[in-house]
């Protein structure tokens, strides 16, 4: 077996300042699409004032003409899409592409006036004005086309196009094909970091020396905010796919395969088709976007709205704590969180000690190291009032699986299959195990499994639906107290 060597490495933006003003690589083709709908609109009005000034010498009004470039825009953009004249390596490519931008302005015009007769319009808009816009507007789309190429180049070469971050695992002979320049080009990616897999014989992933390569990414991942992993291995090797991609699975990003050098010596024949749809998904992340932005939006109103209308009640909790015992009345316990990510939990104090470490033992029922209040702040769920201050600092959700001692996660992380997908997710104040009746202790190995079974399913069936369903079922929990000790 060889001896792994493992290469963690950040790379450098391709010019050496970043822009101040960086424009994402996703925005390329809209922008150049808008930049089409302008001119075409104004040939309209261009054009509608020409010929009736060639007519007759009169002033027409401009908006009839721009109303037909709106509409020979709308059929343009899609031909020029379907063209693939918005490709960034087409945009990037020095070769000129007029004949490809009369092609498309053409069946333009043609769907232009096969409206204009099916609704029996060309009385309002005569055949020259027509032909003056067929004529104005394709040299304006070939003159803007090339003033937007140079300004697109110029912006890539001063490091303002923005892809999306990425971190790369592969294999040396893969990943010395991808530059970070042709990465952004072909598949929208910035490259934040790469590193270079281990093989235990020269040709296959080995198991045993994939710890401290994937270690290390997770690491890197953490500083750089990476939002996905790239994988650069070869296809003909699938079991390689698979035994990485199963190691990968406690990091909550997709992971997308890149084509390897026998599929990307097909694909650089064809230019209609994006390169960034062959990259295969190899994992999809929990919540999207918008369902991220909804379920915070929904945890910040319920904490804020929480957190104002229970202040008395945790005034009076903090009192009777303070009465009872010495120390103090906040508890404070390291947890991980979204991403393996370590906080800091707060809870009223219910125990005599204040345990966070290697040695944190579970509550059980009559545990001797309760005090009276806090038994009853258990039993009522009172305690756990202050995580929704958890929940406004974005450690913590209101719904979600609940979070664990350090010492907990790495105990049951051995032992139970997909426990690290916990961590796909913030950890919540309550959770569909919680009302499912796994709420308190789990002195059993399977009362633990079954526990995770059920976050699982959550992550997997999460809809903000769910979540207010959880939360009216917590309510009826808490006052049932069922397993609450």
């Amino acid at each position: 077996m060889t001896k792994p060597v493992t290469h963690v490495s950040e790379t450098t933006r391709l010019a050496s300042p970043r822009a101040r003003v960086s424009i994402p690589f996703g925005s390329i083709e809209p922008l150049f699409a808008s930049l089409d709908v302008v001119a075409i609109v104004g040939a309209g009005g261009l054009a509608g004032l020409l010929y009736q000034l060639i007519l007759d010498g009169s002033v027409a009004d401009p908006r009839l003409g721009a109303g037909l470039g709106l509409v020979a825009s709308l059929a343009y953009v899609l031909a020029a899409h379907c063209l693939g004249l918005y490709r960034l390596n087409a945009l990037l490519e020095g070769e000129q592409e007029a004949g490809r931008v009369w092609t498309g302005w053409g069946l333009a015009i043609l769907v232009l006036t096969v409206i204009l007769f099916l609704f029996k319009a060309s009385a309002g808009a005569s055949r020259g004005s027509v032909v003056c816009l067929f004529v104005l507007g394709g040299l304006l789309l070939v003159l803007a086309r090339r003033l937007g190429k140079n300004r697109l180049r110029s912006a890539l070469v001063g490091g303002a196009i923005r892809g999306r971050r990425a971190v790369l695992l592969g294999t040396q002979h893969e990943l010395a094909r991808l530059a970070r320049g042709d990465l952004l080009v072909r598949f929208g990616l910035e490259e934040t970091g790469r590193v270079v897999l281990p093989r235990g014989d020269g040709t296959r992933l080995c198991a045993e020396v994939l710890q401290s390569p994937i270690d290390a990414l997770i690491d890197r991942i953490r500083i750089l905010a990476a939002e996905e992993i790239i994988l650069a291995l070869p296809w003909s090797h699938p079991q390689d796919i698979e035994l990485l991609l199963g190691r990968l699975r406690v990091v909550p990003l997709p992971v997308r395969l890149l084509p390897d050098r026998a599929v990307s010596t097909v694909l650089r024949r064809q230019t209609a088709i994006s390169q960034r749809l062959y990259m295969v998904e190899l994992q999809r992340t929990p919540l999207n976007a918008v369902e991220r932005l909804t379920k915070r939006m929904l945890d910040v109103a319920v904490a804020a709205t929480g957190l104002l209308l229970l202040l008395p009640v945790l005034l009076v909790a903090a009192a009777a704590i303070m009465l009872e015992t010495d120390g103090p009345v906040i508890f404070r316990q390291r947890r991980h969180g979204f991403n393996g990510k370590s906080f800091v939990i707060y809870k009223l104090r219910t125990m005599r000690v204040m345990e966070d470490g290697a040695a944190v033992v579970q509550a059980r029922q009559g545990d001797p190291r309760v005090t009276r209040v806090g038994r009853f702040l258990r039993e009522t769920s009172i305690d756990e009032l202050p995580q929704l201050w958890n929940v406004l600092q974005g450690h913590m959700s209101i719904v979600g699986p609940r979070p664990h001692a350090l010492v907990h996660d790495h105990e049951y992380g051995s032992t139970i299959a997909n426990y690290a997908f916990r961590h796909h997710v913030k950890p919540g104040i309550t959770g569909w195990a919680q009302v499912r009746g796994f709420r308190g202790g789990t002195p059993r190995l399977e009362l633990m499994q079954q526990r995770i079974a059920l976050d699982l399913w959550y992550i997997d069936n999460w809809s903000l639906r769910l979540d207010l369903y959880i939360m009216v079922r917590t309510f009826f929990e808490v006052i049932r107290r069922r397993n609450a000790y």
